[in-house]
């Protein structure tokens, strides 16, 4: 700066003024620097820049933006022109969505198709932020463009796989279903195919029943019918008459031990469980055994010393002794051994599908050194009628008759075989243990008398039977008084208390049972004696006798006059 004089032109002086812009400078710097890497990474995202003017709607934009719509840098590119290039079916949402980010000052976003000059389509993404006066009036928009071609045709592609593989799934699905559908009718078909078959074995064993065991019953009828028959001729004498009446008596204990092979291997037969010794009882047996199986045939015994007792009916116990010993004999046409054996064992083992099952069983083996059983049939010998002995030789009931005793007993049967090396049978029962033989039940019927006394009310359903009953009582030597049902049984015994000394009560009886009327009378006349008396009932079979005293039809009549007179000896 230069001073002059007032008066005149001269130079009185200079004052120079120096000022640092250093950070001026660099602060520039750093701005074309900073400018210089924002253009970087716009041209590298592929950004355009723009700003749109809110009162004149007058857009300016970089080279970028441009060229994400298909502009050169030198071509001119107004907001109408960007509208224009919209697709007209996004044209007004775009243009409605701008004006509304800059009445309400919110952010615009927003993806849409767009044409280029050259007619090619594509997508851009476009977003803005309104700038606005102190006032709150929207000033600018300022925003970047993305062309999203790529992504958009990235997602179009994975959208329809998307569509593809659910419209697969769809069609898998539905074939699976379809599968599915089949498979049920398929099972539904097998097990109608099964039941079908069940049913034709059902049949199959009617078949062999009526051909087995009815001709076994018309031989037995054939004897008692011949044997009454002769009884009624006059000249008759007193040793025929004798022997006919026990041909009768000895067909019928025949008959009735069908009928019990028949309901054992039903597990239906009514059981009498006691305590017994296996030892003593094969031994009991061992003269019946050896002569069913002649002198060709050794029987070895070899019976362990400490072997357990038993909780068995003995009479189904014997029964199966001896249809196991049958089936060895029938193996062993040649002659062989039978060998039995017993021991104490923790388990039955798994047999037949089922899993092994633990306790404390006495294990009965019976083994011969015949034929054999051939794995084709060892699964079928249970079967009640399967015999593959010939017609009239065989009822096929005797394995049914030992399966259904060792299960109703509580245990069960396991079969080993080789063709040709004999096979094995083991018995497994339950042992009793110590509590039980305290009670173990008396059976013996010796010096009771077989005169009658004392006054009996029968109840049976059945006309004939029961009339046969009070009659046969009658001749004992008994009063009777006969009932139809259980509640006239009731009414009689409320109506005279003291009156009848034992009640003796058939089991199946429509209304109450004998069983229930037992308990009734026991809770209500406890003194009263009841004996039961039953050729089947499944409630016996199930549930057993719930302690009364048990006569199995058909029951001799000593054996009736023997436990009638023990009760009426017992009464106080």
């Amino acid at each position: 700066m230069r001073f002059e004089a007032e008066d005149s032109d001269q130079h009185i002086g200079y004052i120079k003024i120096l000022r640092d812009r250093t950070p001026q400078h660099e602060a520039e710097q750093r701005l074309r620097d900073s400018q210089r890497q924002l253009a970087t990474a716009l041209d590298a995202g592929r950004l355009g820049t723009w700003q749109l003017d809110a009162a004149t709607l007058l857009l300016s934009c970089d080279d970028a933006c441009k060229a994400n719509f298909g502009r050169g840098a030198d071509d001119a590119f107004s907001f109408h022109a960007l509208l224009d290039a919209v697709h007209s079916d996004h044209r007004d949402e775009v243009s409605a969505g701008i004006e509304h980010a800059l009445e309400s000052g919110d952010t615009y976003d927003a993806d849409y198709p767009i044409r280029w000059p050259d007619g090619s389509e594509h997508w851009i993404h476009l977003r803005g932020t309104v700038q606005c006066a102190i006032d709150g009036t929207s000033m600018t928009m300022t925003g970047v463009t993305l062309e999203v071609t790529d992504r958009k045709r990235t997602e179009e592609a994975l959208s329809q796989l998307a569509l593809k593989l659910e419209h697969a799934v769809d069609e898998r699905t539905a074939a699976l279903q379809a599968a599915n559908d089949q498979l049920r009718r398929e099972i539904a078909e097998r097990h109608h195919t099964e039941e079908t078959l069940r049913q034709a074995q059902k049949m199959e064993a009617v078949g062999q029943l009526t051909g087995g065991v009815a001709h076994d019953f018309n031989n037995l009828l054939t004897i008692i019918r011949g044997s009454t028959d002769l009884l009624q001729r006059d000249d008759v004498t007193e040793e025929k008459r004798k022997r006919y009446i026990k041909a009768i008596s000895e067909t019928v204990d025949r008959a009735a031990s069908l009928t019990g092979q028949l309901l054992a291997f039903a597990r239906r037969q009514p059981l009498k469980p006691q305590v017994f010794e296996p030892k003593a009882r094969l031994a009991s047996i061992d003269d019946m055994l050896r002569s069913t199986v002649g002198s060709q045939i050794t029987i070895e015994r070899d019976v362990a010393p400490d072997v357990w007792p038993v909780l068995a009916d003995p009479a189904q116990f014997d029964t199966a002794m001896l249809n196991l010993t049958v089936n060895a004999r029938d193996a062993m046409p040649e002659g062989g051994v039978l060998r039995f054996v017993a021991r104490n064992v923790d388990q039955i083992p798994a047999r037949r599908g089922h899993e092994a099952t633990l306790g404390t069983f006495v294990a009965i083996e019976v083994s011969d050194t015949g034929t054999g059983i051939s794995d084709d049939l060892i699964d079928r010998i249970y079967e009640p009628f399967f015999t593959t002995k010939d017609v009239g030789k065989g009822t096929g009931l005797g394995l049914s008759q030992v399966i259904g005793f060792a299960k109703q007993t509580g245990g069960d049967i396991v079969t080993a075989s080789d063709p040709g090396q004999g096979a094995r049978f083991t018995l497994y029962l339950p042992r009793a243990h110590d509590e039980m033989l305290a009670d173990k039940p008396i059976t013996a019927e010796e010096g009771v008398s077989l005169r009658g006394h004392g006054c009996i009310l029968v109840v049976e359903d059945n006309v004939q039977v029961g009339e046969f009953a009070t009659q046969m009582l009658h001749d004992l030597g008994f009063g009777t008084t006969w009932a139809a049902n259980a509640q006239a049984a009731l009414d009689l015994i409320n109506q005279h208390p003291e009156k009848f000394d034992v009640v003796f009560s058939d089991v199946v009886m429509p209304g109450m049972n004998g069983v229930e009327l037992a308990q009734r009378l026991r809770r209500d006349h406890p003194a009263l004696p009841v004996v039961l008396a039953s050729g089947y009932s499944q409630v016996i079979a199930e549930e057993g006798s719930h302690g009364f005293e048990l006569l199995q039809k058909p029951y001799s009549v000593d054996r009736v006059a023997k436990v009638l007179n023990r009760l009426l000896a017992a009464r106080p």
